[in-house]
């Protein structure tokens, strides 16, 4: 293997050997939110079969909170088995049917969809959209949790790593690095609808900041097909122009900001810088996996 070990493998293995179970009791001295973050790191952690219990039986609130949660959250995770005192949860996802590089595809269409969207809502005032794009980010959040189940069982599973893309081991934690840049970026999307809905009117087409918003945009597009770049030279450009977009939004600040929901609006400024800065660690990442190991 490329880090000098010998791989011996079995390509027969029994369905009931591999699934990975976990028994997890309910604390109901804690919130519904805790048991949950509880449940969600056994999925990260690639158990398959996650079984949540109770002797006093689940309120209904916890129930249904648990139940909705996971349907939102996370991706492949089923409920097979439930009564009263407990709750089956299965992960029926085949990892080839998402491999990773699907995974972040999917990531960035929607985030770059949410960046679009946040902007045409602040120039509209359109509360519909904004309101959209906040219910958004359910799905960049599941793509991303299930993007780092994969990345931890690729560690652990070397046939699993070649499945999902994976070329060497330590790719994991540049991949790791890159879909949390997206999800931020998508947080930031977020953020900026939450502001065009403080605001009571929209922007017109002439103010810079949409200027900003497309610089953003494209360097947060050049960020992501720098993974794929073996030019190291173009991909130091890309850090670069992330940088540039950065300071020019810094610049915006006195002109863009002027006048009505000024606040708001340097609050979006502040997020668009910060999708530029995101995008120069995907591009700086992308250099990181691209150097060849001696």
């Amino acid at each position: 293997m490329p880090n000098r070990t010998l791989l011996v493998s079995s390509s027969v293995v029994s369905k009931d050997h591999s699934a990975l179970k976990a028994t997890i009791d309910y604390i109901h001295s804690d919130s519904a939110e805790n048991n949950l973050r509880i449940l969600i790191s056994h999925y990260l952690v690639g158990y398959d079969v996650i079984r949540l219990t109770t002797k006093k039986g689940f309120s209904a609130y916890d129930r249904k909170f648990i139940k909705d949660s996971v349907r939102q959250k996370l991706i492949g995770l089923e409920l097979v088995e439930e009564s009263r005192n407990e709750l089956v949860f299965q992960c029926l996802l085949n990892y080839n049917d998402l491999p990773l590089g699907r995974v972040i595809k999917n990531m960035y269409g929607l985030v770059l969809s949410m960046l679009e969207d946040s902007m045409s809502a602040l120039r509209d005032h359109n509360v519909e959209i904004a309101e959209d794009v906040i219910q958004r980010d359910d799905d960049v959040d599941r793509f991303y949790l299930l993007a780092v189940r994969q990345l931890k069982a690729s560690i652990e599973d070397i046939e699993l790593s070649d499945k999902i893309g994976i070329r060497h081991p330590r790719e994991c934690l540049g991949y790791r690095l890159i879909t949390k840049c997206i999800e931020r970026v998508g947080d930031h999307a977020v953020r900026i609808s939450r502001n065009v809905l403080k605001m009571e009117s929209g922007v017109g087409a002439d103010n810079p900041i949409f200027e900003m918003a497309e610089l953003s945009r494209k360097v947060f597009g050049s960020s992501i097909d720098s993974m794929t770049e073996e030019d190291l030279q173009a991909i130091n450009k890309i850090v670069v122009e992330a940088k540039r977009v950065s300071q020019f939004g810094v610049s915006l600040e006195p002109q863009s900001c002027d006048g009505p929901g000024n606040i708001e609006l340097s609050m979006i400024l502040e997020s668009l810088r910060r999708v530029s800065e995101y995008s120069a660690d995907i591009a700086e990442v992308a250099i990181n996996m691209n150097i060849k190991q001696v």
